[in-house]
């Protein structure tokens, strides 16, 4: 007997159907962390543990939040000059998204914290000096006494994943830009609109839409990758666990904390995306 119809003329499902789409990795997962949950809030060693490590999720978070924002903006740059008619605007773009995306993740940390870094505060210097020979004192005395030391190890971590993640954005924007019909650009210039007119309001909207799903999905990379930053004694909570690991040799106890903490941020956000792909689906459908 088929399924009766939902009120919006879908076929409705019936309690097996249901059961038999439960995501059970899921609910071993949430059993898992109920159990580990009751052992955080139960054990005292435990619970010193979850204190001295959850310190670090602010900055982690922040980190991530800063990172992944300048991020978007880069790439969303770099992914409009991957598909520009400009051919040494596409070169340049090309080069950059090609080369950093070759690259692992914790060599640009450390290219960017021992390398780019002081090398960006030798211009800020002679771009100081050089404004001084102009007369610009005021703008130049800062630039000109600006110091290694003034760039901190959280910042060039910033800087580091910002580098490193705008080239994967720059190709999902790419994607995401090339999956709109090429009619829709015809029909806007047809319409009087300019290049830059039709890809403003009527290519960008669209393609921003498509890609929020594998922007999550990114934003969850960046966030697991953002424990590469404790190398640089970054206080995150993959550092702070770190020091309370070797301080106490509680190791076993110290990194399921560690892991937990990952686990809830990371399982959240996954959930959410999904969620976002399903409603996506339905609208666009």
């Amino acid at each position: 007997m088929a399924a009766a119809d939902s009120p919006q003329g879908r076929p409705g499902r019936s309690p097996a159907d249901y059961f038999a789409r439960l995501p059970y990795w899921l609910l071993v997962a949430l059993l898992l962390g109920v159990l580990l949950l009751w052992s955080l809030l139960a054990d005292a060693d435990y619970n010193l543990i979850l204190n001295a490590v959850s310190k670090g999720v602010g900055l982690t978070l922040y980190v991530c939040l800063i990172s992944f924002g300048l991020a978007l903006m880069v790439g969303l740059a770099l992914g409009l000059a991957r598909v520009s008619r400009f051919r040494p605007v596409y070169e340049v773009a090309s080069f950059y998204v090609e080369i950093i995306r070759g690259v692992p993740m914790l060599v640009i940390l450390f290219y960017i914290a021992f390398v780019g870094a002081p090398g960006l505060v030798d211009l800020f210097n002679w771009a100081g000096s050089a404004l001084q020979a102009l007369g610009l004192g005021l703008v130049a005395k800062p630039l000109a006494e600006f110091s290694i030391r003034q760039l901190s190890f959280t910042s060039r971590a910033i800087l580091a994943l910002v580098i490193g993640y705008s080239a994967f954005i720059a190709e999902i924007f790419r994607a995401g830009i090339e999956s709109v019909e090429r009619g829709q650009l015809e029909a806007a210039l047809s319409l009087g609109m300019s290049r830059s007119q039709a890809m403003r309001f009527v290519i960008l909207p669209q393609a921003v839409r498509r890609v929020l799903p594998p922007l999550g999905n990114d934003f969850i990379a960046m966030l697991k990758d953002s424990a590469l930053v404790s190398v640089l004694g970054v206080q995150d909570i993959t550092q702070l666990g770190r020091l309370y690991a070797t301080s106490t040799f509680r190791f076993f106890e110290t990194y399921n904390v560690v892991a937990f903490l990952y686990l809830v941020m990371t399982i959240g956000l996954s959930l959410f995306v999904r969620y976002w792909e399903k409603r996506n689906a339905l609208n666009e459908g």
